[in-house]
Order: structure tokens, then sequence, then C-alpha cells
């Protein structure tokens, strides 16, 4: 699904990732931990293509994203690849169901498609009642779960998710934590969390340790 051979990445003289070997099975939920300053963000984005690894590979299922031209690359991603962020980041004039829309519409499928799979995915999220309201009428949670739709709005092969809890209470947290294995047990789905959040991580399948910029340990949780 996922596999990156020796990923290293520098900023000027600071080497941020040391030599990343990692695998990752479809339908697993993995948690990548560490302290900040470890590297955790910059791997995410590597393998979500939005920055480019220094040297090594990365595959998404079997292919290399940075073999691709920057327009292949980007409907590579929008079609492969679903976000969420720590936050939300929807777009305050549309509604939920627009925002959720948007990355469906950018593939170029159908308008009426599009339309009927983000209801279907906010009625799933039990924000059917909500899906015509634009995000400052929308809680925290709310707001998240709308961020989570719209990354599943094109069937992408993994999620990545940094410090997708980060700003949501106690409460919220839990619902969003539990909705990860819920979205995996109902549809298959593969998910990479970035977090600080033990609760969260310890749930996973495999937590892995990133320290220094290199993997230290890997945890396997069930």
């Amino acid at each position: 699904m996922v596999e990156t051979k020796d990923i290293t990445k520098s900023f000027g003289s600071l080497q941020v990732l040391k030599g990343i070997d990692l695998s990752i099975q479809a339908k697993e939920i993995v948690a990548i931990v560490g302290p900040s300053g470890a590297g955790k963000t910059t791997l995410l984005q590597i393998i979500g293509t939005l920055d480019r690894p220094q040297s090594g590979t990365i595959r998404v299922n079997g292919i290399d994203p940075f073999q691709l031209n920057e327009k292949e690359r980007a409907a590579f991603r929008n079609r492969h690849i679903g976000f969420v962020f720590q936050f939300h980041h929807l777009l305050p004039e549309f509604t939920a169901l627009e925002n959720v829309m948007i990355p469906a519409l950018i593939a170029k499928r159908k308008y009426d498609e599009a339309v009927g799979k983000s209801k279907e995915l906010l009625f799933f999220l039990r924000l059917d009642d909500r899906m015509n309201h634009k995000p400052s009428e929308l809680s925290g949670g709310e707001k998240q779960r709308v961020a989570v739709a719209r990354a599943l709005i094109n069937n992408p092969s993994v999620v990545l998710a940094d410090e997708p809890s980060g700003s949501l209470d106690t409460q919220n947290k839990e619902e969003l934590h539990d909705l990860f294995f819920e979205l995996r047990k109902e549809l298959g789905q593969t998910f990479v969390l970035v977090t600080h959040d033990m609760n969260l991580a310890s749930l996973a399948d495999r937590i892995i340790n990133l320290k220094d910029g290199k993997i230290v340990n890997y945890e396997l949780r069930n």
C-alpha cells in the first residue's frame, strides 16, 4: 500500500529525516509518535506528496508519485490520498456539503455523482442535518467530521491525519478516534496518524516511534 525506502530530508544544514524505511498495509491504522521536531509531519507530507524527499523512494499502490510530473502528481494525490489536519481548513463561504464535494469536482467527477457521494458520507458521519450549514455554524467536532468526509470523497488509498484531534475537547476527541476505526471496519480505509495523543496511538494496529529523524522502534498493538 505505502512503502518508503531510505527517505531523507534536510532543511539547510538541519537533517530532519535520516533514512526512513516504512511499510504500511491496506486497512492498517498506524500511529506515528515522537517528540516535537522528530520529523513526523515532514514524513507525513512526503508520503502525501506535498513535499519531496531529498533522497530515497516512496511508493503508493506500487506507483512512485515523484516520477510523475507536477500535474500528474497533483491528480494522483487528489485520487489516492486523503488529508485530515489539526485544523479543519474548511472553506468558510461554502456549506458542509460543498466543502466535501470540492475534491470530487477537482477530480472531474459528475456533479450529481459528487453530490450523492458527499451526502452519503455526511449521513454516515451523522451530519445529514448539518450538510447545508457553513463552518461558522458547526461545532469543532462537526467541522472535523466534515474534513474527514472531504478526505474520503474520492475513495483514497490512504488517509493521512496530522494531529487530527489536537484542537478538540475530550468528548469530541474520543468520538473522532472511534470514527477512524468505524471507517476502517465499514469502508476498509487505511489511516496513517501523526499524533501526540497516546490514547489515540494506543488504539492503532502499530505505533511507530520517531526520534531525531529516525524510527527508533515499532510497537505492534493488535
